[in-house]
């Protein structure tokens, strides 16, 4: 007699073990979130310490799980790069050309204001390079834009000292561990970031949007004008990010300013600069003692 089709799991003990560990894996894991949620709600900093100890612990794994991954997501490019490498050096070639009088013309301006600045005693707050250090993850598909970076307190991060990368601004510390740190990134929609236009020195702020682009608008309503290819970049106003940091370029006007994508992009970055912040705030004066 052939044997019914539809055998419950009863008649293997081996499906009645893997029904149950799954029930218990299930209603550990709903424990756990349970347990996590409530913590977060009735006392943030211990939920805070916890993070960053979790952290910690996954940093060394998030940045050998990305190393690979890195590595194997940059395969298709680089035969796409080896095929297309004539016409890139061509088209490269041709951007120089281009932009050799604009170099040319921008040193001149550079000497200029050195010269100025010299001649007025102007004095500015050096820019200070704090740690260089890898990013290991970064949120990419929530609204919240955040990113690990794998430096922390022992190497002289704390909360509030920008990140940038080579391309441009990354974003800000968090938050910091004894070996990580949490960076609020540039795009995420709780960012704002003083800027400034190049072309004319017009302020104005970036905000972002959790979708990988910024808003901008200006401060004086009478140079809303934005153009797309304007380049933005830190003001130096507000005492955190230094100035003359790119930002990102305007590639579309908005009802009340621009929409511009940022230069540097959080997900295709291996390393970071941590710098010092730009204006530390003073310490608070002694209290005065009575007679």
């Amino acid at each position: 007699m052939a044997p019914p089709r539809n055998r419950r799991p009863g008649f293997s003990r081996r499906a009645q073990y893997s029904l149950f560990i799954g029930y218990v894996i299930a209603i550990a894991g709903a424990l756990v979130g349970a347990v996590l949620l409530a913590l977060s709600t009735l006392n943030p900093p211990a939920f805070s310490a916890l993070r960053a100890g979790a952290g910690e612990v996954t940093a060394p794994v998030s940045w050998a799980i990305g190393s690979v991954w890195n590595g194997i997501a940059s395969i298709p490019s680089a035969i796409g790069s080896f095929f297309g490498v004539r016409g890139e050096n061509a088209r490269l070639k041709k951007q120089v050309a281009d932009e050799r009088q604009q170099l040319l013309r921008a040193r001149a301006i550079a000497y200029e204001n050195l010269r100025l600045k010299k001649l007025m005693g102007l004095r500015e707050p050096s820019v200070e390079t704090i740690a260089t250090a890898r990013i290991v993850s970064s949120s990419a598909t929530s609204t919240r834009r955040y990113a690990l970076l794998y430096a922390g307190l022992i190497q002289g991060v704390h909360a509030g000292m920008p990140v940038r990368a080579p391309d441009g601004l990354v974003g800000r510390v968090l938050e910091a561990g004894p070996d990580t740190a949490r960076v609020l990134l540039l795009i995420d929609p709780e960012s704002i970031v003083p800027v400034r236009r190049t072309r004319d020195g017009a302020p104005g702020f970036a905000t972002g949007r959790g979708d990988g682009q910024l808003d901008v608008k200006p401060i004086a309503l009478g140079n809303a004008e934005y153009a797309p290819g304007d380049v933005l970049v830190t003001s130096g106003s507000g005492g955190i990010f230094p100035p003359n940091i790119p930002v990102a370029k305007v590639i579309s006007r908005s009802r009340d300013g621009a929409l511009a994508k940022p230069y540097a992009e959080p997900d295709a970055l291996d390393y970071a600069l941590v710098l010092r912040a730009f204006l530390t705030a003073p310490p608070p004066p002694a209290d005065e003692k009575r007679p």
